[in-house]
């Protein structure tokens, strides 16, 4: 399963109850949180987030609204006593501003706490599901992301594995797609054992930019993307200007990428009722969704 849950969804200020930037992926067993906010804390618990299962923080770049609520969730999981080890992703600087914040309140971390400094390409690849980060176009350097899920090729049919007596030790090597060979030499071909697997699903988070194409090839085809829509299309100069995206431009690029699910978010405190952005954007894309917060998206 690949599911995004929206705790922020506004732009530089908070605004109208809505807060900035922050999501969950769930991906299989493992949660992963991209950006933090102000707030971001806050939104877990309203939300029934399992802190804990945090694995991965993922900070697309060093704008306020992007990580101001990190240093904060570090510190409660350290006060509520937490031993997993976390791992966070982000540009050089980040660590240096989050252990200097730490050390002047002389706060001991419980668990491992590890900064990986981000760049294009692969960040993380795990037995179940990989994230792969793309350069954006934004006034600072800042990078999108990209999860995908790994699926064996097979599922298991457990009542066809009693019928023909498959031994455990037997089960890997099914879902990898090999036949059995049992003792006697009777091959027991691989597809009376098992299912084809459902397809590994793909989530793409593009983060603040201005409209670009240049990591389209890299988000072609995603089950669900995420694109910022600062401004509705009739400020679009503006937009450029600072390096963000409107609802058509959104829109456009979730189709051009062939996305077939597309969340917009990053809304400009400008606007209160955000209901034009959904109009606009459907005109050209129609399998959009405003990215409210408290929603689970599934991909």
């Amino acid at each position: 399963m690949l599911a995004v849950t929206i705790l922020g969804n506004n732009s530089a200020v908070p605004a109208y109850n809505r807060h900035p930037t922050s999501q969950v992926v769930t991906v299989g067993n493992n949660l992963l949180l991209l950006d933090c906010g102000e707030g971001t804390q806050i939104q877990m618990m309203r939300y029934q987030i399992r802190r804990r299962k945090i694995s991965h923080i993922f900070i697309s770049h060093l704008h306020g609204d992007h990580y101001y609520g990190l240093v904060g969730l570090i510190n409660s999981f350290a006060l509520l006593g937490r031993l997993q080890p976390l791992v966070i992703i982000g540009p050089p600087l980040l660590e240096k501003i989050v252990r200097l914040q730490l050390e002047a309140g002389e706060n001991k971390m419980p668990f491992d706490l590890t900064f990986k400094h981000i760049q294009e390409g692969v960040l993380v690849n795990e037995t179940d599901f990989k994230v792969t980060a793309f350069k954006t176009e934004h006034r600072i350097t800042c990078y999108g992301f990209l999860i995908e899920e790994k699926k064996l090729p097979r599922r298991i049919d457990g009542t066809k594995l009693q019928l023909y007596n498959v031994p455990i030790n037997q089960i890997e090597g099914i879902r990898q797609g090999l036949n059995v060979v049992q003792t006697d030499g009777t091959i027991i071909a691989n597809h009376l054992l098992s299912l084809p697997n459902i397809a590994p699903k793909k989530y793409a988070f593009c983060a603040d930019t201005r409209y670009t194409e240049s990591f389209i090839d890299v988000v072609n085809n995603v089950d669900l993307m995420y694109h910022e829509t600062t401004y509705l299309n009739n400020i679009a100069a503006l937009a450029y200007d600072r390096f963000h995206s409107t609802t058509i431009q959104a829109a456009s690029f979730a189709l051009k990428a062939n996305a077939q699910k597309l969340l917009i978010g990053h809304f400009s405190s400008k606007y209160n009722d955000l209901t034009e952005f959904l109009t606009e954007a459907t005109s050209i894309f129609t399998n959009t969704f405003l990215a409210i917060e408290g929603t689970t998206f599934y991909a």
